[in-house]
């Protein structure tokens, strides 16, 4: 068998880094003697996430553009035009026999160098509304796989495979893992349990909204696993002093926290939905309106309006939540109802479909 070697490209948040790796593992079950590098952005969480999942990585000197008129952006063209020249002396020093990017700002100028060496090349678009760097990287690639319908209207046709978004093997046996998840966050076994997600980075109204409903939660004699992101861990870490409450900057074994949920309030970025799907419990989606399109909200109504979540705007937590969280708590049968028909969603099969795809890429002429 000939051993390949494969560029991953992709990160800035776990919505880019975890697709990437999901791809890497099941590239690595196919082919055993496969060498696998990642790049990202030397700044971004990719650079210990990578590492940790057994992977090698090198870093670019890259970031977006402001939307803001800033200093920052003056630095924009010297770091493009770094994070090619580097971009093309990985390739030249690795020899990738394919490149697989899953956003971010690093994967622009490797998949642009790449393409144009003309080394296959296939990009996976997590989102309904892609990002500039994707928008632009399809015109050079060779395929693009989607998780939503509809996205000829940004990409050209010929190119463009429905295959869902990868998710991590370890979600897939989160069912028998109810008792093993609640033992590894020391949670009472009798007790009702909720997870709060607000992404890798942490979600500010969301963290509002916990804090000031934290002695609602006891009345309604729940235990929290309250996952603030990074940014926001110094101003809710008090709270772990709480029996009830558990305060985590990042959860590195989701598979367990999923596991050990009973009720999971979560943004609704693509990945997110996608890992809901799979994980089967009873979801609050608090979408956030500050993304392009607003396509988080998009993402959530596709699952509330399938009476497979609950979706609450931004704008009604104050008035709604309470009543829509202690009725969904104290309600078994919506409680079942939420978790079969959300599983029902599931794409199973999705890392398995892209690296078909990947495969396609490397079987045919060059």
């Amino acid at each position: 068998m000939k051993s390949y070697k494969f560029i991953l490209s992709g990160g800035g948040t776990g919505g880019h880094i975890y697709p990437a790796v999901a791809i890497a593992d099941e590239l690595k079950s196919r082919y055993p003697n496969a060498e696998f590098l990642f790049v990202g952005a030397s700044d971004r969480m990719e650079m210990d996430k990578v590492p940790q999942a057994g992977y090698k990585i090198e870093g670019l000197w890259i970031s977006g553009i402001q939307r803001k008129l800033t200093l920052k952006n003056l630095a924009f063209p010297f770091k493009l035009i770094s994070s090619l020249l580097k971009s093309r002396k990985i390739i030249k020093t690795f020899k990738p026999d394919a490149v697989i990017g899953t956003g971010g700002f690093a994967s622009g100028p490797l998949l642009y160098v790449a393409s144009s060496k003309g080394i296959p090349s296939l990009i996976q678009e997590q989102n309904s509304f892609p990002g500039i760097t994707n928008k632009l990287l399809g015109k050079k690639v060779n395929t693009i796989c989607v998780a939503y319908d509809g996205l000829e209207r940004f990409f050209p046709k010929e190119k463009v495979k429905l295959t869902g978004n990868p998710i991590r093997k370890d979600l897939l046996k989160v069912k028998n893992k109810q008792i093993e998840g609640k033992d590894a966050f020391t949670l009472k076994h009798n007790k009702k349990t909720l997870l709060v997600l607000g992404g890798s980075l942490g979600a500010r109204r969301i963290n509002q909204l916990i804090e000031a409903n934290i002695e609602f939660f006891e009345t309604q004699d729940i235990q929290v696993i309250w996952q603030c992101g990074k940014l926001y861990y110094d101003q809710y870490k008090q709270y772990n002093d709480l029996d009830r409450v558990q305060v985590h900057a990042f959860l590195n074994q989701m598979d367990l926290a999923y596991a050990a949920a009973d009720v999971i309030i979560s943004r609704a970025g693509a990945i997110s939905v996608s890992e809901l799907c799979i994980v089967g419990k009873p979801v609050i989606f608090i979408p956030s309106p500050n993304v392009a399109e607003d396509h988080q909200t998009k993402n959530a109504k596709s699952v509330a309006d399938k009476n497979a979540a609950i979706l609450i705007r931004e704008k009604d937590l104050d008035a709604d939540f309470q009543n829509e969280f202690s009725t969904l708590i104290s309600n078994e049968e919506k409680q079942k109802e939420l978790s079969k028909n959300i599983e029902a969603l599931a794409l199973i099969n999705a890392t398995n479909d892209i690296v078909d795809e990947v495969e396609k890429l490397l079987k045919s002429p060059s």
